[in-house]
């Protein structure tokens, strides 16, 4: 890459590490934070749930707007957005204004993780795309890692400084991208009248885009992540008597290995197999950890079969993206706004059944994904990706 593409890049690795992290820095309060509001587990699902469905709404019109009227302005607007959001959790005195708070902030991560995705495809080339949105997961990955405990750390100051902070730090990066960041679009797409159409029939148009199957594996991956991640702590407290700092470390540590692998090995694997083998490979080792997890005996196995399926996902990840992008042609930003919404529903969906699973038997949660996995496996050898991603390739070039 030149150098202006490193310092572009640079800035959107530090917007998404900024977004991210402005979510993760409120987790560790949360609980305090209710019971000041007569609040309990019912206020802290809900916060998560409303940020996560305001952006699966939100998104599909973000990034259709990204194609539209440029990538810099929906960037800048969702950072501002996302400050804003925090701001008012910092004011909030009822449950009803954190529950706006998130609403806010989901429609700035609407707003913004499509744009930086489509600044992304701007300005790589077709053998630079898989770096470049690894990069962008990586700094995605550090945000979730890091944010909780610069949390934790800030709240010894006070219950609500990491709330003050968050939003002072989303506001200067609004300002440092507003007056740094250039447009990397250079022909901007108009949409015309009959196609400014609503959420849903945006989603049923996405099922006969080349980049659809991509869509639905983005979903079932998030699906079965989020339900992991949902039951991990639960699971390893039931079953094997773990402490919370042991809960923390398997955390901390899963997300630390997703970091590693998106900045150091996510280009060269493509680069050696493909974007379509990379693909099926990780498929496979993550359906592996989730039938593992349902077999292990002990702690340390479990902690062992977690990393695996992290570094499994953590390279899936970025990988989908650049497969989306590279059929989406000039429509990366539509392209990249599906992504973050089929992204959405199986952030909303995941806990849901695996919190429903979970109190009928603290396996089903396991098997349920296996399952899930198995049949995606199936179907993604079905596919006939490869003479989508041929055509797609041969028309970026």
């Amino acid at each position: 890459m030149t150098s202006d593409q490193r310092k572009k890049l640079a800035l959107l690795m530090l917007n998404m590490f900024i977004a991210v992290g402005s979510f993760g820095i409120i987790i560790p309060i949360i609980p305090a934070y209710l019971k000041e509001l007569g609040q309990g587990g019912t206020a802290a699902g809900l916060i998560i749930a409303i940020f996560a469905f305001a952006q699966f709404l939100v998104s599909p019109i973000g990034g259709k707007w990204t194609d539209k009227y440029g990538r810099r302005p929906l960037i800048n607007i969702g950072l501002l957005t996302l400050a804003i959001s925090m701001f008012i959790f910092y004011f909030a005195n009822s449950i009803w204004l954190l529950y706006l708070s998130r609403a806010i902030g989901g429609i700035g991560c609407a707003f913004l993780i499509p744009a930086i995705y489509a600044y992304v495809a701007d300005i790589t080339t077709m053998d630079q795309r898989a770096k470049g949105n690894s990069f962008i997961s990586a700094a995605m990955s550090l945000g979730i890692v890091i944010g909780p405990g610069i949390g934790g750390f800030l709240a010894d100051y006070g219950l609500k400084t990491p709330l003050l902070v968050s939003a002072i730090v989303g506001l200067l990066a609004f300002i440092v991208s507003y007056f740094t960041l250039k447009e990397s679009l250079t022909e901007k797409i108009e949409i015309p009248q009959s196609e400014n159409q609503s959420m849903i029939k945006d989603i049923v148009l996405s099922v006969k885009k080349p980049f659809f199957i991509p869509l639905i594996i983005t979903l079932i991956m998030s699906f079965g992540l989020m339900a992991y991640e949902t039951v991990l702590g639960l699971y390893v407290d039931d079953k094997f008597g773990a402490t919370p700092q042991e809960i923390a470390f398997m955390v901390t540590a899963t997300g630390l290995v997703g970091v590693i692998m998106q900045l150091f090995v996510v280009d060269w694997i493509v680069k050696t197999i493909g974007e379509l083998n990379v693909l099926k490979l990780f498929l496979i080792v993550t359906a592996s950890g989730f039938l593992l997890s349902i077999i292990a005996g002990s702690y340390a196995m479990f902690f062992a079969i977690s990393l695996l399926i992290f570094l499994a996902t953590s390279i899936l990840r970025p990988v989908l993206t650049t497969l989306i992008s590279k059929m989406a042609g000039n429509e990366q930003g539509f392209a990249m706004g599906m992504n973050n919404a089929y992204m959405s529903i199986g952030n909303i969906l995941g806990p849901l059944l695996a919190g429903a699973l979970y109190d009928i038997d603290i396996l089903y949660p396991f098997i349920a994904g296996l399952i899930i996995l198995l049949l995606t496996i199936i179907f993604t050898f079905m596919w006939k990706g490869a003479k989508h991603q041929k055509t797609a390739l041969q028309e970026g070039n």
